[in-house]
């Protein structure tokens, strides 16, 4: 079977869910999007898609406070995490938010891959490798991408791609990491290969409800 390439530019928003219980129907493919409330996860998934407020962009960290759903094609989704980590939201909501982010990973059975997003300048903070790990755990395949990588000249970019590279290797799972910047696009077609390659994983009957049925 061909692999399939897909547009992310036509992703439109489906739904935002407080928890798992109020998502749609658990089938299909998922690629779910986390990070600390300030690494850029929403510029990235806007520089993704080519549009400039899929996902909303605050000024003030920590305001993605619900699980979003984009759909690219029927039953292929993008799914925006709430963001963790920022200090100045209450324990009460971190602790939601936390219980929710769990639920997610570990339950959420068309969930195929995990981007996580981490400033390129402070990586794997203490939250950061908990994600990775529970990936890991789940057998879930991981993508990094140390985001806002514009900011560092390129010999400090490539010095901290490979401490990042080096330092995920103790976690054994199926872990990439990649340099991004929004500012100047480079690390999106990397990012769109790597959509591709989980999304080609498709179970057979969403291919069938896409093709229609046979006569």
């Amino acid at each position: 079977m061909d692999k399939k390439t897909y547009n992310y530019h036509v992703a439109h928003f489906v739904t935002s869910a407080p928890d798992i219980r109020h998502l749609p129907v658990d089938s299909g493919i998922e690629v779910a999007f986390a990070g600390r409330s300030n690494a850029g996860k929403s510029s990235a998934l806007n520089t993704l898609t080519n549009q400039k407020s899929l996902a909303r962009t605050s000024k003030t960290p920590g305001r993605t406070q619900l699980i979003n759903l984009f759909e690219v094609v029927d039953g292929i989704r993008l799914v925006d995490l709430p963001g963790y980590g920022y200090a100045q939201v209450p324990e009460e909501m971190k602790i939601k938010w936390q219980k929710a982010l769990g639920e997610y990973l570990q339950m959420r059975n068309s969930l195929k891959g995990l981007v996580v997003l981490m400033d390129i300048r402070h990586p794997l903070k203490d939250l950061d490798q908990q994600m990775v790990q529970w990936a890991v755990d789940v057998e879930l395949p991981v993508l990094i991408l140390l985001t806002k990588a514009d900011k560092l000249a390129s010999g400090a970019r490539k010095a901290q791609l490979n401490m990042v590279r080096e330092a995920v290797l103790p976690f054994q799972g199926d872990v990439q990491v990649e340099a991004f910047s929004s500012l100047k696009k480079f690390g999106v077609d990397t990012l769109r290969q790597k959509l591709d390659f989980w999304f080609n994983e498709i179970p057979p009957e969403v291919v069938e409800d896409e093709e229609g049925p046979e006569e």
